[in-house]
């Protein structure tokens, strides 16, 4: 297949799939799924896999304690079953999430480096997920916080003052939100399930000391689909990506919203997400010569976050797929509009909205 667009690079190791446990939904068969959809419908031609270096422990050490870096890497070699109820491990974990860790610095890395003609986008594939993970805790799955070493990274090797993340995964972003909630350097912004675990996340949380103002959170109800995220997106989210005028843009891809996900409730579609994506890219094509990286999170039904990827990539390349299941219109429920409201009036203290 070969097409007009863009080249997309994935980053993927193997390894990644070293990290498993046959009960748990966070599991490697996530990512055996996204690398036969990726096979069997995507433009090869439009794809360079690119091989990921682990994170160097001061990499880590960026957003984590030492201690608790050095606790992750005992509990593994001692044969310790779970970190917290809900995260596993398995001997290979810490190498596996320094990996993990290491595909975001990765994508960072090729978007930012190698002159004319780089790749602009990149989405890796890298598991454990990240974005729950606290400074000094495991949390939802997440070890190391993938997204936020990214973000720290941006700021430490390439002197970029604006980074933002948006965080578009089912669940709350906590372990993002409390790395940079008082860090004007870096905007937060989440759509997550609200109530859902963890349970952070409040619209008024917009952030701490100077960083009051860069925390953006949009807490939406079970059943929010397609035409909420729109007016999410065309009255919040790209009017203050806009106003902020990121340097690099950093996605925590999540495709639990999705509306067959196990453990969620909202009703997002394939072409829902083909909107968000394609939203991103332009935002990142104002402001950010295109630079974006994506760093993969949730998402639990297996041949549905599969889809739902090869739709992102196909809003990100413009590459002119079919897109199955188009964004579905809808007057926006009366209670989801009013939760948007909310959110609006409390950004307005800092946003022109």
């Amino acid at each position: 297949m070969t097409l007009n667009g863009e080249k997309i690079g994935i980053i993927y190791h193997p390894d990644y799939l070293l990290h498993s446990h046959n009960t748990h939904p966070e599991r490697k068969e996530r990512l055996e799924y996204i690398n036969k959809a990726l096979k069997d419908k995507t433009p090869l031609d439009k794809v360079e896999k690119i091989d990921p270096k682990p994170a160097e422990v001061e990499d880590i050490a960026l957003v984590h304690d030492r201690s608790y870096i050095e606790s992750v890497e005992e509990a593994c070699r001692s044969g310790q079953a779970f970190l917290d109820l809900d995260t596993y491990i398995v001997p290979e974990s810490y190498q596996v999430a320094l990996l993990s860790a290491g595909g975001a610095l990765t994508g960072l890395r090729t978007v930012m480096e190698n002159g004319e003609g780089r790749l602009k986008k990149c989405f890796t594939f890298n598991r454990p997920p990240g974005h729950h993970a606290e400074r000094n805790r495991a949390m939802g799955f997440c070890l190391f916080n993938n997204v936020a070493v990214a973000a720290a990274a941006a700021r430490r090797d390439y002197g970029l003052e604006r980074v933002a993340i948006v965080d578009w995964d089912v669940h709350h972003g906590n372990g993002t939100q409390h790395t940079f909630e008082d860090d004007p350097g870096v905007l937060f912004i989440s759509t997550h399930q609200s109530p859902a675990y963890p349970g952070t996340g409040r619209v008024e949380d917009t952030g701490r000391g100077r960083g009051e103002g860069f925390n953006v959170n949009i807490p939406l109800p079970a059943g929010t689909g397609d035409s909420e995220y729109k007016v999410a997106f065309e009255s919040i989210i790209i009017p203050i990506l806009d106003q902020y005028k990121p340097e690099l843009l950093l996605i925590s891809a999540g495709q639990d919203a999705f509306h067959r996900d196990p453990l969620a409730g909202m009703a997002l579609s394939e072409g829902g997400y083909y909107y968000m994506a394609d939203q991103l890219a332009s935002a990142a094509e104002r402001w950010t010569d295109g630079k974006m990286v994506l760093c993969l999170e949730g998402g639990y039904h297996l041949e549905g976050q599969a889809g739902v990827i090869v739709q992102v990539l196909n809003a990100l390349g413009r590459w002119n797929l079919p897109v199955d299941g188009p964004l579905k219109e809808r007057d926006p429920a009366d209670h989801i509009q009013r939760r948007l409201e909310q959110v609006i009036k409390t950004q307005k203290t800092y946003w022109d909205l």
